[in-house]
């Protein structure tokens, strides 16, 4: 493959910070300004899984990785549940990606694609020839911020994704149904990744993926799955008030990272905006009791306030570098959360073991 053949049009762009710091890159994806939240991500893989995170709607993505594109984009197939096979949502949900070396030529077995041709075919605006090292200090000691990425100087309004109901925007349109499992599982999508879907399917379930806004205690479950998803949590009072009525049913209800919170918010907490959030695959959660420690890919802005906790409840994980909620269970009836991803693709998958906890509670709920 020559090089030519593979490098794309580079012109000059920009990434104008809400503070005014400016950094000047080269493109190498869709030429066009956008705006959005600023923030960083320090996986050293899974470039592909990231971007179609639900997750990271409204968000301008900073990889702290140096080095991203060597290894492509994979073929867009499905397995036989038409979930694609190796992406975590149907499209690209980032507003843009900033990086600090771009791969021109990439190589793998799997790849069909470069990077650049990936985002531009999705219109994502990308940057590379940026010292992320800098900018990710500046996020990490002023915290996450608005910003622009300008083309030719073409300026536009700033925009946060925080105050628009972004779990709207990401989640399911229609209920539908996958797999023919002897447990009935609601997946309650607030932006839910594929692999939640995938790491159910395998325990034979059935899963009734809904909007974030239906009524799912109407449905004939055996447990509830409260999925991972963007912005404030705040913002879904509609699934908060559904959860409570799922709390009073009493069926295992599991949460996973929004699932998390929202779960919390239903229970009685509060939630809180974290300085720059967690972005990784390599948080450390102490299992609370325990001297337990797991490894965990995490992808939220915002965290469960445990001083919120009403005495039915306890944290369940902590954060072992700023001692925030990880999860919470209750007490005695069949509910539990984290707020990492026990499902994480591209990984580690050290806490998938929580799947099988979940299904433990659905047989032992059902005897």
């Amino acid at each position: 493959m020559d090089y030519l053949d593979v490098m794309p049009e580079i012109k000059g762009i920009k990434l104008v910070l809400e503070d005014g710091t400016v950094f000047e890159g080269k493109s190498f994806g869709y030429h066009k300004s956008i705006s959005g939240e600023v923030v960083f991500n320090t996986a050293m893989t899974g470039y592909p899984e990231s971007l179609t995170d639900p997750s990271y709607k409204g968000q301008i993505l900073v990889s702290t990785y140096p080095l991203i594109g060597n290894y492509g984009v994979p073929k867009d197939e499905t397995e036989e549940h038409g979930i694609p096979l190796f992406y975590e949502s149907d499209q690209i949900h980032i507003s843009g990606l900033i990086i600090s070396d771009y791969s021109f030529e990439y190589s793998h077995w799997n790849a069909k694609s470069s990077l650049s041709e990936w985002l531009i075919k999705n219109e994502v605006p990308g940057i590379f020839d940026i010292d992320t090292r800098a900018l990710t200090k500046i996020l990490r000691e002023k915290g996450s911020m608005l910003g622009k990425i300008l083309i030719d100087d073409e300026d536009i309004d700033q925009y946060d994704p925080n105050q628009d109901n972004l779990v709207a925007q990401v989640s399911t349109k229609e209920r539908k149904v996958y797999g023919k499992g002897k447990h009935k599982v609601v997946l309650v999508d607030t932006g839910a990744k594929y692999n939640i879907l995938r790491c159910l399917l395998k325990r034979d379930t059935t899963v009734i993926q809904v909007p974030w806004d239906f009524d799912f205690t109407q449905e004939d479950y055996d447990g509830v799955m409260l999925s991972n998803g963007p912005g404030n949590p705040e913002m879904c009072s509609i699934t908060v008030e559904n959860i409570k009525k799922a709390i009073e049913i009493g069926k295992p209800i599991f949460g996973i990272c929004l699932g998390n919170q929202l779960l919390g918010i239903a229970a009685g907490g509060s939630t809180y905006k974290l300085k720059y959030g967690h972005r990784a695959h390599n948080h450390p959660a102490i299992r609370v009791g325990t001297n337990n420690c797991y490894i965990t890919s995490q992808n939220h802005g915002y965290a469960l306030d445990n001083d919120s906790l009403t005495d039915d409840w306890e944290p369940l994980f902590i954060h072992i570098n700023d001692q925030s909620n990880e999860g919470i269970r209750h007490k005695s009836k069949p509910f539990f959360s984290t707020q990492f991803h026990p499902e994480a693709s591209s990984g580690p998958t050290d806490t998938e073991f929580l799947f099988d906890d979940f299904i433990h509670l659905i047989e032992e709920s059902k005897k």
